[in-house]
């Protein structure tokens, strides 16, 4: 699967399971750390911890290894590696913005195309 499969692929899983807000950014070929991110919101700190596990099961059959899962009541950070998953509480997402963050690198990308 290519990068933008496994992102559609990671937000599928997220809203099949009532995450909230899913939202991808491809950001290969961006000056970013990784090739994609996706961020979403949980209802409450057990479903937080319940779309991490609903992750884990839906792709490892797809070939994804969890490289590190650091995980809080109000903010799980997931490393595939080249992609990087963020599930928030909504007081967390709106506190710390990270979609104006990833757009600044979306359009540094698209700038350089």
């Amino acid at each position: 699967m290519n990068l933008h499969e496994r992102l559609e692929a990671i937000a599928n899983v997220l809203d099949q399971n009532k995450a909230e807000r899913v939202e991808k950014f491809d950001l290969e070929n961006s000056d970013y750390m990784v090739g994609g991110v996706v961020v979403a919101s949980a209802l409450a700190d057990r479903h937080l911890t319940a779309l991490v596990d609903h992750l884990k099961t839906a792709l490892k059959p797809l070939g994804e290894e969890f490289l590190h899962a650091d995980v809080s009541d109000e903010w799980a950070a997931i490393d595939l590696g080249d992609i990087l998953v963020h599930i928030m509480s909504d007081k967390a997402r709106d506190r710390y913005n990270l979609e104006a963050f990833l757009d600044e690198f979306k359009r540094r990308k698209t700038a350089r195309a």
